[in-house]
């Protein structure tokens, strides 16, 4: 059950990297950033949809330890 898991997630991983190669090449017109006053320089917009993924799968890593959800399952089973 563990390698099928291994597979699925492996998988699924991969098929997010292709769209994001795939999203990052057909969209390479630049985009500038605006947060309240602040004002970025001009990056491919596929350059900005890899970060933010990137920082959103490093942030839910990090978070998950913290917050104690990873091992709320029990090992009994019913």
């Amino acid at each position: 059950m563990k390698r099928l898991a291994s597979l699925l997630l492996s998988a699924i991983a991969a098929i997010w990297i292709a769209v994001i190669a795939i999203v990052s090449v057909q969209n390479y017109t630049p985009v500038t950033l605006r947060f309240f006053t602040y004002q970025s320089i001009q990056v491919p917009l596929g350059l900005v949809l890899a970060f933010s993924i990137s920082f959103g799968v490093l942030g839910a890593a990090l978070l998950v330890p913290l917050t104690g959800q990873a091992g709320s399952q029990d090992d009994d089973p019913l």
